[in-house]
């Protein structure tokens, strides 16, 4: 899933895009209120973790000017002052929760996880497509109750797929969610991806449920996921 980071802190900057990456998050960092608002009205993303002392734009009036203007991308406020009445102000002005610096960075991964699940729609804790499973905070898979082992990109491709299932995805769509905002490699990369995906997912098991939608995009869907045995899933 990707993520932006507003933060001015360089140095904090940096450690939670390292940390959310490792995590298997694609993450883009603004540095100011401006680019912050520029960023996050310019590109889908899933979540949003804003600081409050930011330059510029502060953090609360960023975050009422992006729900005043319909963008409800959940949204994690960070501030180094904990305090009841910076808590209250930042959940009036629209952030979904609220985390006081300096913090665990465990509680952050966890209060991002559960944003996503609660997000604009339902998201349960474990994704089911047909068969598939996926548990986003243990970073485990599985396929008919065998787990598959996938590297990190390959993970986020397959959550963010599953997230959408049923959906006809772009590679533009993919790119967007799955690497990050400076990414200016070959957009064939989502090719390589996806094939390698299948070769995870569906072919040990005679299934055929990521299908390639000639000129649109790709989708993984349960109704086409079908095993050697002959029965659909």
């Amino acid at each position: 899933m990707r993520i932006l980071v507003v933060e001015d802190d360089l140095h904090v900057a940096r450690a939670v895009k390292r940390g959310l990456e490792a995590e298997g998050f694609a993450v883009d960092v603004a540095l100011n209120g401006e680019d912050g608002r520029w960023m996050a009205n310019e590109n889908p993303y899933d979540a949003i973790v804003l600081d409050l002392m930011i330059p510029g734009v502060n953090g609360d009036a960023l975050c009422a000017e992006l729900r005043a203007a319909g963008n409800w991308t959940p949204i994690l406020m960070l501030t180094a002052h904990d305090s009841v009445d910076n808590e209250a102000k930042a959940l009036d002005n629209g952030a979904d929760d609220f985390l006081a610096k300096p913090f665990s960075y465990v509680v952050l991964v966890a209060r991002l996880r559960a944003l996503l699940r609660r997000g604009q729609q339902e998201r349960p804790a474990v994704l089911e497509v047909g068969d598939l499973k996926l548990d986003p905070a243990t970073h485990r898979v599985w396929r008919a109750e065998q787990e598959v082992a996938l590297t990190a990109r390959q993970f986020s491709l397959l959550e963010f797929m599953m997230r959408r299932s049923g959906e006809v995805l772009s590679k533009a769509e993919i790119l967007d969610h799955v690497w990050d905002f400076s990414f200016e490699g070959d957009p064939n990369i989502v090719e390589v991806y996806v094939r390698q995906l299948r070769q995870r997912i569906d072919e040990p098991f005679g299934c055929h449920s990521l299908q390639t939608v000639r000129l649109a995009g790709y989708r993984l869907d349960a109704e086409h996921s079908v095993h050697a045995g002959g029965q659909s899933v």
